[in-house]
């Protein structure tokens, strides 16, 4: 028998699978209706949609990314999982004019499972490093 960790971290791996894939439309499936995103602490974003158009306006700003999940762990409804972009900045981002920069940062993401859907991600990572990096 397949414990419910297991069975979530699945469902996490999928959907970021998904994401490297800029699969937005089958990631979304795997979101809950009432699914809520936070880019960091207080600044949540309602529903699939919000969350779609939040990533791919950032993934855009890059070409040939990798979005790739080092570590991941589950325990009852949630899955963590610390990940790790790589890509070229090759459109305007952050205010930023593209120069190709190349750009590397971690993400700490904790997310809630319920009825089989994820419910809520929390994004953690330093937009100071990202915003650094891009400058350069």
């Amino acid at each position: 028998m397949t414990s419910l960790s297991a069975v979530n971290k699945t469902l996490v791996q999928e959907f970021y699978d998904y994401i490297q894939k800029e699969d937005y439309v089958e990631a979304a499936k795997l979101c809950h209706k009432d699914f809520i995103f936070y880019t960091q602490l207080d600044t949540p974003i309602k529903g699939a949609d919000g969350f779609v158009a939040s990533e791919k306006k950032n993934f855009d700003g890059f070409k040939e990314f990798t979005f790739t999940v080092e570590h991941i762990f589950a325990e009852d409804d949630k899955v963590a999982a610390f990940m790790i972009f790589d890509g070229y900045h090759s459109s305007p981002l952050m205010n930023v004019q593209p120069k190709g920069n190349h750009v590397r940062f971690s993400l700490m993401m904790l997310l809630t499972i319920k009825d089989g859907l994820i419910i809520e991600k929390r994004a953690h990572f330093d937009n100071a490093d990202i915003l650094k990096q891009l400058t350069r």
